[in-house]
């Protein structure tokens, strides 16, 4: 039996046993769990990296809104903090036990794999949302920006601001005790971006220390943790200007983490003479491109991500149809802006006032 046959009767075995629950007055929810009334029982498990980000937080409310749309049961969780396994590896364990019909998860690291496996082989549908993990087909499909593209973006970008001069870079990652696909491949993408050779395009931090970017000559003062915070994006700009005070370009994971970083860059009195950029596109980060913060983002969707991974799980349940993966990519891609009010010739972008219409948090 193929992969999909098998999750579609899981799926109507788990469909089956919470509408016998439901039938028997047995309301089943965690803990920020949506109370739509569900007509066809399909019980969902949205577990997301963190609450602390806006981004995961605003991939629930879009969550919350496609159940109610669907007559889903949604039940929430998330880790504790960014890099958090085992939280999420109990609350795949809690889906299992009240056979849901599907898990929309952003991976909070390379441990979650055998959980994701036990879900699938239990019936679950599973979608990673965001984050793939690795490898990437420990679950049935990703719904997900197109993350070196939008380092690629951020990085073309920055380069075209220098116009010839020295790029003495930061670089601010998420993680330097795990690896995952959306760490390396924006930092990756970034550099490609600038026209820098990255080494291995999946590993970070063995591209060459010094050499040619598409507009003169390079050098990487370092990787830095930022764990995706704004304070971890603040101490990691801090050791990076002890080693190099003359950073005139800066690569951020996230938006919290620029602006942890504008905040250092600030007090060394530094904050005019950096091109700043980040991913996300949060409203908060456009309100920062808008105000001269971050000089370019890359705008994502993750209330387009949970509303389409709602959506494919109660098709699939009632239809056995499974989504599909985006025509020359192993994802389903959700895609890209990039947003900066100093556009440049050749790189595609729209502005902060336009990007407000369509930020999220």
């Amino acid at each position: 039996m193929n992969r999909i046959a098998m999750n579609t009767a899981g799926l109507r075995r788990n469909v089956a046993l919470t509408s016998a629950l439901a039938l028997g007055a047995v309301a089943l929810s965690g803990c920020g769990g949506s109370d739509s009334g569900s007509d066809n029982g399909v019980g969902v498990s949205l577990i997301v990296k963190t609450t602390t980000n806006p981004f995961f937080v605003a991939m629930q409310d879009g969550a919350e809104a496609a159940a109610g749309d669907h007559g889903v049961e949604l039940t929430m969780a998330a880790g504790k903090a960014d890099g958090d396994e085992e939280t999420q590896i109990q609350a795949i364990e809690n889906a299992i036990a009240r056979g849901d019909a599907g898990i929309l998860i952003t991976p909070n690291g390379p441990s979650v794999v055998d959980a994701l496996k036990k879900a699938r082989d239990a019936g679950l549908y599973v979608i990673a949302l965001d984050t793939p993990p690795d490898p990437a087909d420990a679950v049935d499909i990703t719904f997900a920006t197109d993350n070196r593209q939008a380092g690629e973006r951020i990085g073309q970008w920055a380069a075209a601001q220098l116009d010839g001069e020295k790029a003495t870079i930061a670089l601010l990652d998420l993680f330097d005790d795990k690896v995952v696909s959306v760490d390396y491949d924006r930092d990756q993408g970034f550099l490609e971006g600038m026209g820098i050779d990255p080494a291995d395009p999946n590993v970070n931090g063995d591209e060459a220390p010094t050499g040619t970017y598409s507009g003169g000559d390079y050098e990487i003062v370092g990787n830095e943790a930022s764990q995706g915070a704004e304070d971890g994006g603040r101490t990691a700009m801090e050791n990076l200007l002890t080693k190099n005070p003359d950073i005139n370009v800066v690569y951020t994971i996230n938006e919290p983490a620029a602006y942890g970083a504008y905040q250092a860059l600030e007090a060394a009195g530094r904050e005019k003479d950096v091109v700043l950029v980040s991913v996300d596109g949060g409203c908060a980060g456009v309100d920062n491109v808008k105000q001269g913060v971050i000089g370019a983002t890359s705008q994502q969707y993750p209330v387009k991500m949970a509303e389409l991974g709602v959506e494919a799980i109660a098709e699939l349940a009632e239809s056995g149809t499974a989504p599909e993966t985006t025509e020359g990519l192993d994802f389903f891609d959700t895609g890209v802006e990039l947003v900066t009010d100093t556009p440049v010739d050749g790189v595609e972008s729209i502005d902060s006032t336009a990007a407000s219409d369509i930020c999220w948090g």
